[in-house]
Parts: C-alpha cells; structure tokens; sequence
C-alpha cells in the first residue's frame, strides 16, 4: 500500500480531495451549524456553584444541580435550550427568544429549598429559639412564627401545579401532592388539635427561608386525623406567572447546592440579523474581491486556486458543523478573515514555480509546479504548526471568546492546508497536463517572475546593510505606542473587568452627558455612556441586579423617547480576573512554545527573533489602542491573536529561506543571506497583503459597527506585523547572531564579508548598467 502510494502520489491525492469534499458537502447540506446568541438573539447565563457548611460544590454536586436546572429550563417552555457543564462548578444555559433575563434568572438561581413546619407558636423580636432545629420566621403578614423542625422537605414532593379557583374566586393558588401520605395526614391532624385562631393551628410552608403561605387547617379537620392525600394548596395574592413560577420551582425540586450568576448576556434579534447580514455582504464581496486579484496576478493556477479556496470554505464549514461548535460574532468574522489567511499558502507555492519556471532551461509547467510545492512545503508545514501551537494552547487554558477562537483558528488552519497543498494542487497538475495548457505556458501564470520580483532584481536594494537602523526605527515606534498605555491606560471591557454593559437604540438621537445626568439622577452616578452609530447608546456600570438594570432602562427610555436594548452583558468580578488571567497565561504559554518550535527548527536567533518581534507587535496594536480609547474585550483579543498568526507566519517564511539559502552556502554572511531572503519572499508578502487587505475593507465598510473596531484591529496589525516580520526580526536576528559570534570583533567580521559581498553586487550592477548603457548608444 505505501509502496502504491508513493508510486502513485498524485492518483491518491486526487482520491483524498475528492472523498473529503463528498463528506464536507454531506455535512453542509445534513447538519446546521449552531449560531451563537449574538447572531440569533436570546440570553446566555453562566451559574457557578458554592460549597455550604454541609455540602461541597464539587463536580457531582454541580451535575445533579445541571439536571434540577434542566426540568426548570424545560418547564420555562424556551425552544431549543441550550445547558451544559463547564469545568468544575460551572453550567451555562442558553436560551434562545428570551429578552428579559430577569424572569430567567430569578427562576435558575433560586435555591428553592422546601419544607413543611408545624407552628409553635407567636414569636417577638426577642424571642430565642428553644431548640436548635426551630427556626423564626415572619409570616407573609410580617407576624413573627416560631417553627419545628421541618416535618417535609422538598424530596417529599411528588408534584405541583399551578390553578385557578373560579368557584370561590380567591384567585391563583398552587396545589402540592406529596409522596407521604401518613406524613402529611399527621402533621395536619396534630395542628387540628389545637383551638381555632391559635397559631399553633397554623401549617407553614417555607420556601428558602422564607414563609409563603401559613395557613390554618380546616376546621372539618378532625383532632388525630389530618388531611388524607397528602394534599395542600398555597394561597395567596399570586398572579399567573407567579403560581407557575412557584409551582415549577417547588415540583423541580431543590438545588443541592447554592449557585451564583457570574455572566449573564442578552443580545436582541435584530443585532445578530444586522451581523449575519453584514457579515455576509462582507464574505461576498471580499471573497469575489480576493478571487479576481489572485487571478489577475496568476491567470489559471489562481482561477484554480480560488475554486480551491470555495472548498476550503465548504470544509471549514462542515468542520464547525460536525464538531458541533457554536459560530459566534468574532468567529464569523474569524471565519470570513480566514478566507484571506488561505490564501497565502497558494501565493507561496506559486511565487516558488514562478521562480523555478525562471532557473530552468527547458521549463514546463510540471516540473515547475513540482518544484514550487516541494520549495514551500517547510514554509507552509512551521506557519502552520506554530499556529497550530497556539491554538491548542488557547483551547486548553483560555477561556470565554478567547477559547472559541482557539477553535475556529484551529480549524481554519487545517482546512487552509488540505485547500492549497492537496486540492490546489489536484487541480492544478491536472490543468497543466493538458496539451492546450502546455502550448500556452503564459496562460499558467507562471511563466514569468512578475513584475515586483522583476523590479527587485532590477534595482537589487540591501535592505540589512545596517540591521541597527532597522532597529531604532522600531524601537521608537515602540516607545510612541506602548505611551499610550502608561498615559491614556486600558479601556477594558467588560469581559476582563466585570460589571455590566448594556446598548441601547433610541427613537431620537441622545447626547451622552444629558443620558450620563439621567442616569446620576436614577442612582448611577458612576455610569459610562457613550454613543455608538445613529441613535445608539452604550451604558457601562459596575455589576448591577435586574432590577437595577430596569431602572437603567427606565432613565435611557425617558430621554431617548423610547429605547430598546440590544446587547445586555453582565459579568461577575472573579469571572473578568479570571477570563484575564487566563487570556494572559495562554498568551505567554504560546508565545514561549513558539519560541521552543521556532529554535527547535531554526537557530535559537530566529526563534527569539520571532517571539520578540510578536511581543513588539502586541505592544504597537495595544498601544494604538489605548491612544485611541478604544475598548479592550473579547473581539480585540480575537484580533490581537491573528496578527499574531500574521507576524509569526511571515518571520517563519523570511527565516525559512534564510535557511534555505545557507544550506546552499554556509560561508555566506547572515545579513547577505537574509538580505536576499527577504527580496526573495517580497512578493509572496505584497500579494497575499493586498489579498487580505480586501477582506478587512470588506469588513471594515460592510461589517457594521459590530466588526469595525474588529477590522480596524487587523488592518493595523497587519502592516505592523509585515513591516516587523522584514525590518525587525530580520535584523534583531543578524544582531543576535553578530552577538553569539564574539560581540564586536564578530560584528566587525559579518560586517566585512557582507561588504564584500555587496561589494561584488554592486560591482557586478554598475558593469550591466555601462553596457546597457553602451548598447543604448
């Protein structure tokens, strides 16, 4: 079998692309993939379970909780629910439809612990329990109770439901049936026994440490006896959501243990249409954009390419399907992004048939395209596997968007290797192979170097000549930005910092500071408000109750005119430390497995070179940010990681040459070597660039006012990460290596053989200068 296949590679790829295709379009036709809240509306909360003095909120405990949750969830009647455990002591519930998170929220986080006492009588303020299982309690009349141990519990319930008297017309009320007949029948008929309007004739019913009913037993009810069915009803001044409410938590039974909210997110239908609508504008237009570019720039092999890149995207969408992820906002724009970052590995092993087509005598098609895949397999393979890196990484310790984003990068690179590297290529030789083709090498578009290898070759600049200039460049930039962060400091959203962020759309247009002096006149003085788009405003407070949210929604209502909220997030303090800590350590922990990998397969200069270069690029994005105000959440960080991906994929490619051409010839100084690296890898660099930049203007003008802060993120991570990747991890390395070799006597030495070196460039120039010159004449 192996034998076969390496006889028979390209029959064999052929049969991989078209067995993947045939499964990823089964999955995309058969399975939907799973929208996230913000792209279809609902709410989202995220309960935590705490340890009491007799139970541990350990993972049993929070599973049995999960499952009390679900019969309440059910019983809420919300279509497709969503409620799955998260770690040790945490449940997410997903709700989709559900606006109000008030009503929610009340219902799951109630502890609803039941029970049944006997009344011992009238209490006062003073009044000390005489035992140590009686308990005192107000009445629903506010009239102190002295209560026995509990007779019934929760567990004692066999069913509850909520009624409607019309007969008598005392309203809603619910009926409890307990499973223990004679229990019920005996705590009824001791409370007969007592004279009517003694309220030791009275039954309480206590609810989470609270009486909500204590009423009287029968008169009919004989001493000794008791209520036979183990029936009772509560009454009060209920209405219907209330009767079901309470019927519904006491018939799902008791938590076993308290839960707390520590994230709670509503987002509104119309703000996921507006995305999924933006988005797919976006998607359209910056994909038709970047097909018409890569197939200007390369004629056939990019019309194939970009019949390659629509599989690429049926692929990644039959990955997220099948995997059964959840397509949030920051991974649509994610996913539509990635269509760019695929494009690179095409661009590289086209750019390396170019340069191949050009060394040969007698070139074909063929061969040259055998050589470009062959030449950018090592470049393609360490990108790759450093992303790969990292988004293992951010899975498996980060949490939140963050940990999403690790998925779909995760996915998307996988997907990008099997479109350039099997399908691109299935194509690709097929097409070449044809007699029409062959006759037509100019149709390829790999018959010539292109015009920006061309003008490099031309004019032949020595870019390292002196790697330090490079450098101060950098550094400056590096202090000018990184200010920012010590003057103007970070906007953290609320993801990292907790509390609660809500947006609203008004019916007329609202002037922050007069909505800021409604909201200090309700109560929150300490409320942040700003604009967004028309008609837009946004609240931002510390952690706030419903009930407090209302009030907020009251103020913004009375001085917009009316308001609807779109986005409400809460998150609790310890969940925004830890969402940051986390973020922090998966970013270290990848930043220094790249370095491992990067040394590992090149020099230790190239990998530090690398991460440090990552580490001003992260340092450049941040502090431009802080500059401009802008916030740092959960979609900023999604960001920041791909240009991180951008930064170490173009170092690992300009390295990878580096490496490349010293295997060719060891005596050859590094700055002479990088310096040809890099105008060698030139034109890989400015076309997948211009790629890319279509999808983020696509983002940027069609994406809405969700995605701009996204785009613009990218946009500027993108140039720094291209000019980072040539004009400073290419220097910080020739410096680093001068360094190793025996400070300046080394440097001294490099700097010699590279002069001599552009010595015989120049040389060699200025001679086809003078007899161009001369043949001019």
């Amino acid at each position: 079998m192996l034998e076969a296949f390496v006889k028979r590679p390209a029959r064999f790829r052929a049969l991989f692309a078209l067995a993947v295709m045939a499964v990823s379009l089964y999955i995309t036709v058969t399975v939907p993939v799973r929208l996230g809240l913000d792209l279809r509306g609902g709410t989202q909360i995220v309960l935590e379970t705490r340890s009491t003095a007799t139970a541990k909120a350990d993972g049993e405990a929070t599973d049995r909780t999960l499952e009390v949750l679900r019969g309440r969830v059910d019983a809420l009647g919300v279509a497709e629910p969503t409620i799955v455990r998260s770690g040790e002591n945490r449940i997410i519930v997903e709700l989709p439809g559900v606006q109000d998170p008030r009503k929610a929220a009340d219902v799951l986080g109630r502890t609803a612990q039941l029970s049944v006492h006997a009344v011992l009588g009238a209490a006062t303020e003073s009044t000390e329990p005489e035992a140590k299982d009686e308990r005192i309690l107000a009445d629903e009349a506010g009239e102190r109770l002295r209560l026995s141990a509990a007779s019934l519990t929760g567990k004692d319930v066999e069913g509850a439901d909520a009624q409607f008297d019309q007969q008598s017309g005392a309203g809603w009320h619910v009926t409890v049936d307990f499973k223990d007949d004679k229990g019920w029948a005996k705590l009824t008929g001791e409370a007969a026994c007592n004279p009517a309007g003694d309220p030791k004739r009275r039954i309480a019913i206590v609810l989470d440490n609270k009486i909500i009913s204590s009423p009287q037993v029968d008169p009919s009810v004989s001493c000794g006896v008791g209520i036979a069915g183990g029936s009772t009803q509560i009454t009060g001044s209920f209405s219907s959501d209330e009767a079901r409410e309470l019927a519904l938590l006491v018939e799902g039974g008791a938590l076993p243990v308290p839960v707390e909210t520590v994230e709670q997110r509503t987002v509104g239908p119309t703000l996921g249409a507006e995305a999924i609508k933006s988005s797919a504008y976006a998607a359209a237009l910056g994909t038709a954009l970047t097909a018409l570019f890569i197939i200007v720039v390369y004629r056939l092999m990019g019309f194939l390419a970009t019949v390659a890149l629509a599989c690429y995207g049926v692929i990644s969408y039959a990955a997220l399907a099948g995997l059964g992820a959840t397509l949030t906002l920051p991974g649509l724009a994610g996913f539509v992004l990635a269509i760019g970052m695929a494009v690179d590995a095409n661009v590289l092993v086209f750019e390396r048939a170019r340069e191949e087509y050009g060394k040969r005598n007698r070139p074909s098609g063929r061969s040259a395209l055998t050589a470009g895949f062959k030449g950018a397999f090592s470049a393609i393979a360490d990108s790759n596997i450093t992303t790969l890196i990292a988004a293992g990484l951010l899975f498996l310790l980060a949490s939140g968007p963050v940990k999403g984003f690790g998925v779909t990068l995760a996915i998307g690179v996988i997907a990008s290797v099997i479109s350039a590297l099997v399908i691109t290529r299935v194509l690709a030789e097929f097409a070449v192979e044809r007699r029409w083709v062959h006759r037509r090498p100019q149709i390829t578009g790999l018959a010539s170097i292109g015009r920006v290898r061309e003008y490099l070759t031309r004019r032949n600049p020595q870019l390292m000549r002196r790697p330090r200039r490079w450098l101060l460049v950098s550094l400056v930039v590096l202090l000018v930005t990184g200010a920012g962060i010590a003057v103007r400091g970070l906007n953290f959203g609320v993801e990292f910092t907790g509390g609660r962020l809500i947006e609203y759309t008004t019916t007329k247009t609202v002037d922050p500071d007069r909505a800021r002096e409604a909201l200090a006149d309700a109560g929150f003085p300490q409320a942040v408000v700003q604009s967004s788009g028309d008609n837009g405003l946004t609240v931002r407070t510390e952690e706030l109750s419903n009930a407090e949210a209302v009030k907020v929604a009251e103020a913004i209502d009375q001085v917009g005119g009316g308001a609807e909220k779109v986005r409400d997030e809460l998150i609790g303090p310890s969940l925004g430390d830890e969402l940051r800590r986390n973020a922090l350590i998966a970013l270290g922990l990848a930043l220094g497995a790249q370095l491992l990998y990067l040394a590992f397969r090149f020099r230790w200069m190239f990998g530090t070179s690398a991460v440090a270069t990552l580490a001003h690029d992260v340092v450049i994005l941040t502090g431009i940010f802080a500059w401009l105000g802008k916030p740092i959440d959960g979609v900023f960080l999604a960001a920041l990681l791909t240009v991180i991906g951008y930064s170490v994929n173009d170092s690992v490619v300009v390295f990878d040459r580096v490496r490349e051409l010293w295997t060719k010839d060891r005596k050859a100084p590094l700055a002479q070597s990088t310096n040809l690296a890099i105008l060698q890898t030139v034109p890989r660099t400015v076309n997948t660039g211009i790629g890319v930049i279509f999808i983020l203007a696509a983002l940027a003008l069609l994406g809405g006012d969700s995605l701009t802060d996204f785009a613009l993120a990218l946009l500027i991570g993108m140039l720094v990460g291209t000019y980072s990747s040539v004009l400073t991890a290419s220097p910080l390395a020739i410096e680093l290596d001068a360094y190793s070799r025996g400070g300046k006597g080394g440097r001294g030495r490099d700097r010699e053989r590279a002069g001599s070196g552009r010595g015989k460039s120049g040389a060699g120039e200025r001679s086809s200068r003078a007899e161009a010159a001369g043949k001019g004449v």
